[in-house]
C-alpha cells in the first residue's frame, strides 16, 4: 500500500478517535454517547488496517483489535439495547 494511504488511515483513524473521546466526554445523553461510540469503532477499524498493512505499527493493531470489542460494546449499550443503565434511571 503506497505511503499516502497508509497515512490517510493513520491521521483519519487518529482524529476520529479523538472526536469520538470528545462527544463521550461530554456525556450529551444516549445517542450523542452511543454515535461517540460508532466513531470509536471506525477509528478502530481503520488503526487495525493501518495497523497491520503498516510494518511497523502493529502494536497499535493489535490494540484497536481489543478497542474494537469494547466499542461494539459502547454501540451496543447505548444505541441498540433499549435498556436504561442505573445511572439514567436514578437520574429520572
Amino acid at each position: 500500500m503506497s505511503e499516502f494511504w497508509l497515512q490517510v488511515l493513520q491521521y483519519y483513524g487518529a482524529a476520529a478517535g479523538t472526536l469520538a473521546a470528545l462527544i463521550v466526554s461530554l456525556n450529551l445523553g444516549r445517542k450523542w454517547t452511543g454515535a461517540g461510540f460508532v466513531i470509536f469503532v471506525t477509528s478502530s477499524i481503520t488503526l487495525i488496517a493501518w495497523g497491520f498493512l503498516d510494518g511497523d505499527a502493529a502494536g497499535i493493531g493489535t490494540q484497536n483489535l481489543v478497542l474494537f470489542v469494547i466499542n461494539c460494546i459502547g454501540v451496543w449499550r447505548y444505541l441498540l439495547s433499549g435498556r436504561t443503565g442505573r445511572a439514567e434511571r436514578a437520574d429520572n
